[in-house]
């Protein structure tokens, strides 16, 4: 009997190989008398097989070849084909990283085109889903399919978040050719990186803006999804492809009695975790979470904490600055970032603007973003939610009211207001709060070539 090779729930089982062949990736399972590998495996189990020159079967497999003409309606630019003969020197697996706006959809159209295979693109939010929907549909002419959303359809393009994606892959995972991954660095978490481990695909794609997490995880890629095979930055397309831009960080300055309430709530907090021995290290915060809700001090010291971030985040300086800034673009296509709803709310309040929070009901969202687009709502105040996968090309002016330190929601801020419009001149405002934590939180998320001078 020859070697069998077998999909099952996400793992590979070999059948009938002496124990000297077996592939490095394969361990031997008791449980079912067989070797196991996981089923991303199948690429390196294949060409093992093929090696030996010997009659096997291959009953892993369960995609086919895709056969559907890629109806181009775009001219590729010159680095989109680039990418693409990147990828396919690369194997056809690794990570493409380019701006927001810059045209990752159609270098993604591209490789599903060269592939020829059933392929399944995952996005982190049904909005996103939405559009490769819809863009798929447009591009090959054929039906998608739809994983998500209280949706389940699967057709030889198919469409999942990743959630579904995960949570379905012991079903699907060998039903895909090919794996592509928007906003690639959601992948490494350690549940959704499922959707990629658990996958037969040989062929893989990721795409996203920023690769890099604050935790490191960005490394685990190169095993689940392939190295960084093209890259090309905000500054290097910036006036071509992208619009111009220019970035200004304006300081604010606290009065003299929030300046005492800030340093007096910083000296409860910092004073806690001195009497914790908690580090300013990776995992420190995590660490004093779980130390403050121990004890009274640990929960005065959480309040100080917040209470020293709500002075910094919406200070009443903050608000007047921002309303000059809304005067002098008035008309402009603006979105206001925020680091939580509070804030946007309060900005909301303050201007007679809406804000788009988690919470906003998606047709709320959709009708909000259409007005935003036709100009009837020309500003926006939004916390975290439109930091990816939200098409604005419309927008020119962000302003940063507060944010993270991770360069990766700066760059996304930044790439919100990039897509190209003839004659527009994009800017970003970030308000900072000077002698505060703010000014060390912004220097850490400016640490991104995007900011070293003004961009076109």
């Amino acid at each position: 009997m020859p070697p069998v090779l077998t999909f099952d729930r996400g793992t590979l089982l070999l059948e009938g190989l002496p124990e000297e062949e077996v592939p490095p990736a394969f361990v031997y399972d008791d449980r079912v008398h067989l070797h196991r590998a996981p089923a991303m495996a199948y690429h390196d189990a294949v060409w093992a097989l093929h090696r030996r020159k010997q009659p096997w079967e291959d009953r892993a497999r369960a995609y086919g070849v895709l056969e559907r003409p890629h109806r181009t309606w775009r001219q590729p630019r010159h680095y989109q084909e680039e990418a693409l003969a990147a990828w396919n020197a690369a194997g056809r697996r690794g990570v493409v990283v380019l701006p927001t706006g810059a045209g990752k959809t159609l270098v993604a159209e591209l490789c599903i085109t060269a592939a020829d295979r059933d392929v399944l693109v995952v996005a982190p939010t049904l909005e996103l889903v939405a559009q490769w929907y819809a863009t798929l549909v447009r591009a090959f002419g054929e039906p998608v399919g739809i994983l998500g959303g209280g949706r389940h359809e699967v057709h030889a393009i198919t469409v999942s978040t990743y959630d579904s994606a995960w949570m379905l892959v012991e079903r699907y995972g060998d039903r895909f050719g090919l794996l592509v991954f928007d906003e690639v660095h959601h992948l490494p978490s350690p549940s959704y990186a499922l959707a990629a481990s658990c996958s037969i695909a040989p062929w893989r794609l990721g795409l996203t803006a920023t690769l890099e997490r604050p935790d490191g995880d960005h490394e685990v890629l190169r095993e689940l999804i392939g190295p960084v095979v093209y890259a090309r930055s905000i500054r290097e397309l910036a006036g071509d492809f992208l619009a111009p831009y220019r970035t200004e960080v304006l300081d604010v300055f606290l009065s003299d009695e929030e300046r005492a309430a800030y340093e007096q709530a910083l000296a409860t907090y910092r004073l806690f975790r001195e009497s914790r021995g908690i580090g300013s290290g990776r995992g420190g915060f995590q660490h004093f979470l779980r130390e403050a809700g121990r004890s009274r001090e640990g929960r005065e010291a959480f309040a100080a904490f917040r209470e020293s971030r709500r002075i910094v985040h919406q200070t009443p300086r903050k608000l007047e600055l921002l309303g000059e800034i809304l005067a002098e673009h008035a008309g402009a296509r603006c979105i206001v970032f925020t680091n939580d709803n509070a804030t946007a709310w309060t900005v909301s309040r303050t201007f007679l603007v809406p804000a788009i929070t988690h919470r906003t009901d998606p047709k709320e969202r959709r009708v909000l973003l259409d007005a935003f687009a036709d100009g009837s709502l020309p500003v926006l105040a939004t916390s975290r939610v439109l930091n990816e996968g939200v098409d604005v090309p419309e927008a020119e002016v962000a302003i940063v009211m507060s944010g993270t330190g991770t360069v990766r929601e700066h760059v996304q801020r930044l790439g919100r207001i990039l897509r190209p419009v003839e004659g527009k001149q994009a800017v970003l405002y970030e308000l900072v709060v000077a002698g505060t934590v703010e000014e060390r939180t912004s220097a850490r998320r400016r640490d991104h070539e995007a900011w070293q001078g003004d961009g076109g």
